[in-house]
């Protein structure tokens, strides 16, 4: 049976493009989901047309890597949402969302979630929405319940990197302790007004427990400053390019530091801890 969707794919693709109908019309043809019709196509070293903008930065041999892959996303409010997305378009196969609130006013200004039409929704419910409309061969598992270190164990089971999108220290610790004990990297992010940082974290190095050691009561700075559209954007991408260095193990991740980012005077600084 894989041979001869294989051999379908190939007789139908344009090069080695597979556009999204064909794709489709595989799947229908040979009762297929939609993401084991994609797999099919990286396995035949094919690529899935929606890709092509990333043959340049990936081969398909780690466009494939990152469809085998699993990220959980801690949060789903400004750089959760934006997380999110960029995984959902760069590909990557299956992504854990969990957030326990709904969409309300005042996430209007940042959150790329949400709209006036689904004030009062899940913002898990939400995500799988946007993911299943961006992709519908990625799966979207959608966790209507708060991270917590009696939970958290559970919720990153067969997890391959957990990604920090909260807003309390106190979270953030719990989440960090939780990827420590079950060995999986974590990447961080947090935005204030106009500043945000990002660290990435793999298990045995305690880089976020050393940076917040003496604030785990603190509310945050977000609480204080606010924080406009842009600055989730700009964290919320410098986290996924973390991701997507842990999860191919190419380039140079940001481990024992913070990436710190002022977006007032434009400048970016490497800070050891």
């Amino acid at each position: 049976m894989k041979e001869i969707v294989q051999q379908y794919l190939q007789e139908n693709a344009t090069g080695d493009l597979v556009s999204w109908k064909c794709q489709l019309e595989a799947s229908h043809r040979f009762s297929l989901p939609l993401a084991k019709t994609e797999e099919l196509i990286l396995e035949a070293r094919l690529l899935p047309a929606r890709y092509q903008r990333n043959r340049d930065t990936f081969s398909i041999e780690q466009q494939r890597k990152l469809f085998h892959s699993c990220v959980a996303v801690i949060g789903c409010g400004g750089l959760g949402g934006h997380i999110i997305e960029s995984l959902a378009r760069l590909g990557v196969g299956k992504i854990v969302a969990v957030d326990p609130d709904i969409f309300e006013e005042h996430n209007l200004n940042r959150q790329i979630l949400s709209s006036v039409d689904f004030l009062g929704w899940s913002k898990v419910a939400l995500a799988a929405t946007r993911v299943a409309d961006i992709n519908p061969a990625i799966t979207l598992i959608p966790v209507k319940a708060a991270f917590t270190a009696k939970n958290g164990k559970e919720l990153l089971q067969n997890v391959d990197l957990a990604a920090d999108a909260l807003d309390t220290v106190a979270s953030r610790l719990e989440l960090a302790e939780v990827c420590e004990e079950i060995k999986i990297p974590l990447v961080h992010g947090a935005i204030a007004g106009w500043f945000g940082q990002v660290l990435t974290q793999y298990p045995g190095e305690r880089t976020l427990q050393r940076l917040y050691e003496n604030l785990s009561q603190s509310i945050g700075a977000e609480k204080k400053l606010g924080n406009p559209a842009f600055t989730p954007a700009v964290i919320a991408g410098i986290e996924v390019a973390e991701i997507c260095k842990v999860l191919l193990g190419s380039g140079q991740g940001q481990t024992g530091r913070i990436i710190s980012v002022n977006l007032q005077d434009m400048e970016m600084e490497k800070i050891e801890i």
